[in-house]
């Protein structure tokens, strides 16, 4: 949220527009290999715009768990978080979303090697539904 102000120049009186906005401290995500990176939005909205790719979520959708996911580490982190806890917390957000960009973005942040993770990761999502086949 920015901050509109109209100022006017001492020296030559001319006015002029600024935009002012409150900056947060920046928080730092802690990958798994242990580095230290800043916490980008950016990164997180394409992540998702890729697994919501020809999916029915607007863009609109996608702007909104971005948001919630920032409201959230900024609620309960100051300064580090763990890739780990992002990542879980988006497909959170993803799986009540849409289940099909849900494992799409599951494929990705858990490194999905055979079928088997698929089916596993489906398992919990599918619960009883599905019957033996005859």
């Amino acid at each position: 949220m920015a901050i509109r102000r109209r100022r006017e120049c001492l020296d030559c009186k001319r006015r002029y527009t600024t935009y002012e906005r409150i900056e947060e401290p920046a928080i730092k995500v802690v990958k798994k290999d242990g580095t230290r990176v800043p916490f980008e939005r950016d990164k997180i909205k394409r992540g998702l715009e890729k697994a919501c790719w020809k999916r029915p979520v607007s863009d609109e959708q996608i702007e909104a768990v971005v948001n919630a996911v920032e409201s959230e580490l900024a609620a309960k982190f100051e300064t580090e978080v763990e890739s780990r806890w992002l990542g879980e917390l988006v497909m959170q957000h993803l799986r009540k979303l849409d289940q099909v960009a849900f494992v799409r973005f599951a494929s990705v942040y858990r490194e999905f090697k055979d079928v088997r993770d698929f089916v596993e990761e489906l398992g919990p999502m599918l619960g009883d539904k599905t019957e033996p086949t005859k």
